[in-house]
């Protein structure tokens, strides 16, 4: 499947991480082969995607040189990654009606798929569910995903009246599809959450082609 044989899909890069374990900023604006990692997600992502936007809290200025709507989240006190998803099906409600699926990943994963929404679509049309995320070897990605637009006022009711929290027992709710995304030779989900995981970042980049 390509990007011509599913539905028109709108990308978010969820970018609301405070980046404790580093000492604070952004970590999609850490580098990683010479670029901030936040280049290397788009690159990775944008093909895929019929538009992109970024979901960040704080002064959106600060992404201006990306060029990309940067939206905060519509939900208080930031409670999290779905708040972000959230915030990205509001903002395809109201912008590009036209799109009636959201897929998200991280601000931090400078080695994304490039066939992650093609097979997230493959596996929830199989399934014949509304929902699809990401594994890879035995790890669950819960916030790589693919997301119904239709679904955003039950996801407002489930963050805002129910205090829910974890995206696995949202999305089991609706009925969601898991892809397996293979750890060799790099694992695609892999993220810098420390300063350790950015020098480790590097040696990977560095062992790619190309």
């Amino acid at each position: 499947m390509t990007s011509a044989d599913y539905p028109a899909t709108l990308g978010v890069i969820l970018a609301g991480g405070l980046a404790r374990r580093m000492g604070g900023g952004d970590k999609p604006m850490r580098t990683v082969a010479g670029r901030p990692i936040l280049d290397h997600v788009i690159e990775r992502i944008a093909p895929q995607c019929e538009g992109l936007v970024l979901n960040a809290n704080g002064d959106p200025a600060r992404f201006a040189a990306w060029g990309l709507p940067v939206i905060a989240d519509t939900v208080e006190d930031h409670p999290g990654p779905l708040a972000g998803i959230l915030a990205a099906l509001d903002w395809a409600a109201e912008h590009r009606p036209d799109v009636e699926w959201v897929a998200s990943a991280p601000g931090d994963c400078p080695f994304l798929p490039r066939d992650l929404v093609a097979r997230l679509h493959e596996a929830r049309i199989a399934a014949d569910v509304p929902l699809a995320v990401a594994t890879s070897g035995d790890q669950a990605h819960p916030v790589v995903g693919l997301w119904q637009v239709g679904l955003r006022q039950d996801l407002r009711q489930a963050l805002v009246e129910e205090g829910l929290r974890r995206v696995d027992r949202w999305t089991a709710r609706h009925g969601v599809a898991a892809v397996s995304w293979p750890v060799d030779p790099v694992d695609p989900f892999f993220n810098a959450n420390t300063v350790e995981d950015l020098a480790e970042a590097e040696r990977l980049a560095a062992s790619l082609p190309g």
